[in-house]
């Protein structure tokens, strides 16, 4: 099941509290003070493992704790530190307070933040033994670990995002370039995650997001609407997948319009426009595009895709020059 936005609640272990004993040896009446400290509480850490694809394994498991630290203990042993406590996120992961205010941006592969610490362990009275207290009776206990309710976001991250209307054969290209096997069927929604393939360009694996189908008005949640949106926030170049047998003006300037009114800086990326399914159009008037650059393709026939790849090769060296 992929889960691309999940509240939690995350608790750090406490510390464990200090000691207060006195050493009971023969021979020696009046032994002095020997508890030890608290462990301290273990952590709560995000990290980042490239092996997770959603939030689904924390949509099941919302309510996560670290370990306490352990108890001290007579003969000045220290409590056992708590163990701290690994939340496995997928690239690309965004972190929020309860009031959705930007915590972290959990990006590369193996990076860390500790969103939750564990508490401090309490002092044994060993600690408090001083030239006029020599039989010191006190200890403190072990702090509180901190705790907070946290909303995560997951932004795939993608060199390249298509867009198009449902049916326009995003899927299709995805499978046709890529090792990637989305569902592919004659019907509107038919992709209602977002897959990514991945495809070796001059050495470079680059990696293909299909968005699911956007629809007018996708920016105020219709359709699959917001949900899918911002999966489209980290790519680094868009492609506009269009049906050629449908209203290509119409349907370009409509995708636009919906990038813009969710964020407009999505149009400033670099970005490709295919005209699919033209081999439909085989047989029929000659077809002129009207978009200036639009490459024409036939996902299900591979007629064109070479020449889309290219355009990808060429675009992915200008943004990196």
């Amino acid at each position: 099941m992929f889960i691309d936005h999940v509240r939690i609640t995350v608790k750090a272990g406490n510390g464990g509290n200090g000691c207060v004993s006195f050493r009971r040896e023969k021979y020696v009446p009046k032994g002095g003070p020997d508890g030890g400290d608290g462990g301290r509480g273990g952590d709560v850490i995000l990290e980042v493992n490239e092996a997770q694809h959603s939030l689904s394994d924390l949509f099941y498991t919302p309510h996560i704790k670290a370990m306490s630290g352990g108890h001290g203990q007579g003969n000045n042993c220290y409590g056992k530190a708590g163990e701290d406590k690994i939340i496995k996120v997928s690239p690309g992961t965004v972190v929020f307070d309860d009031k959705k205010n930007l915590i972290v941006d959990m990006l590369h592969q193996g990076d860390r933040f500790i969103i939750a610490k564990g508490g401090k362990g309490g002092k044994g009275n060993t600690r408090f033994k001083s030239s006029t207290n020599r039989t010191p009776r006190k200890a403190t206990l072990g702090k509180e670990g901190e705790a907070f309710a946290l909303f995560l976001e997951l932004k795939l991250i993608a060199d390249v995002g298509f867009v198009g209307y449902p049916n326009a054969g995003k899927s299709t290209l995805l499978s046709k370039i890529s090792n990637a096997h989305p569902k592919i069927a004659d019907y509107p929604f038919t992709t209602l995650i977002p897959n990514v393939g991945v495809r070796k360009i001059n050495d470079k694996k680059v990696t293909f997001a299909d968005i699911p189908g956007i629809i007018e008005g996708a920016h105020n949640g219709k359709g699959l609407g917001l949900d899918f949106l911002r999966h489209i926030d980290r790519t680094g170049m868009i492609v506009f997948i269009i049906d050629a047998n449908q209203d290509i003006l119409n349907q370009y300037m409509n995708l636009q319009n919906e990038l813009k009114e969710y964020n407009p800086d999505l149009l400033k990326k670099p970005s490709i426009v295919l005209l699919n399914k033209i081999d439909i159009l085989e047989g029929k008037k000659k077809f002129r595009s009207p978009i200036e650059g639009a490459i024409l393709i036939s996902a299900l026939k591979e007629k064109g895709i070479e020449d889309f790849l290219d355009a990808v090769k060429e675009k992915l060296a200008d943004n990196a020059g």
